[in-house]
């Protein structure tokens, strides 16, 4: 009776897979609460090692909602990153939603590929290419917004658009963090719902993904602590070449 309600509780059954899994989560908190985005992209990178993609998106859902309402709710900057990127917000909810419905017909490896090729690509561009900016126009917001809500329906990842997004708007890391916490709220419930009624997030994958978030909320700590001693500038940088390494394993996990 013991070794089923642990089987229904923990992610795996395997104590060394167990251990690792809990490394991950653990590691992609301290992302997530250094940088304000990337606990998916970390967290996938090193996960569909030792799961299935879809499985480990549904492990991540209760992850990605929690640290991203904390994220947000905890922010000065609430009202104006809702008043500045509702438009953008509502973007990614729909499109996130009607992607996620479909994910166990998607193939996975070639999603991952795409993925992981254009966090490379906005990370480079950031860190040897040219910086363009960008106004506050709706057109932006809907096209950077639908990019996002794509990607994140079909792999959990909305991040790599939404910061090339708020970089390119040129605001201060507390704002970023505050941005970046309402857009990955606010895509998290559609991204679960759609999991849900696609058939991927089951009452005991929900559970199994609560444990994962016990560890997560641990790094996400350790992560904000972190973030409170690095400059504006090195919080770019730590951003872009977070994102150069975890999409160069997103693309390895893909090929192999």
């Amino acid at each position: 009776m013991e070794d089923s309600v642990l089987n229904y509780i923990f992610p795996s059954d395997d104590i060394t897979i167990l251990v690792f899994m809990m490394g991950t989560f653990f590691v992609s908190g301290i992302v997530k609460g250094f940088l304000g985005i990337g606990l998916p992209a970390a967290a996938m990178a090193l996960l569909t090692l030792v799961v299935s993609p879809t499985y480990a998106i549904s492990l991540l859902v209760m992850p990605i909602l929690f640290t991203n309402l904390s994220q947000y709710t905890r922010s000065k900057y609430r009202t104006e990153s809702f008043q500045n990127y509702w438009v953008l917000g509502a973007a990614i909810l729909v499109s996130i939603f009607i992607t996620s419905l479909f994910i166990a017909s998607y193939p996975m490896a070639l999603l991952t590929i795409s993925i992981g090729v254009a966090m490379i690509i906005v990370a480079l561009n950031g860190l040897i290419g040219f910086k363009f900016s960008i106004g506050p126009g709706v057109s932006w917001q809907l096209g950077f917004g639908i990019v996002s809500g794509i990607l994140g329906g079909v792999s959990s990842i909305w991040s790599p658009p939404v910061a090339m997004y708020l970089i390119a708007r040129d605001i201060d890391k507390e704002r970023f963090i505050s941005a970046t916490g309402f857009l990955f709220l606010i895509g998290a419930l559609p991204l679960a719902l759609g999991l849900y009624f696609g058939g991927i997030l089951t009452p005991q994958i929900l559970l199994q993904s609560g444990f994962g978030l016990v560890i997560v909320l641990l790094g996400f700590r350790v992560g904000e602590l972190l973030r409170v001693r690095v400059t504006q500038a090195w919080f770019e940088k730590a951003v872009l070449i977070a994102f150069f390494f975890m999409g160069l394993r997103l693309v390895a996990v893909g090929i192999f």
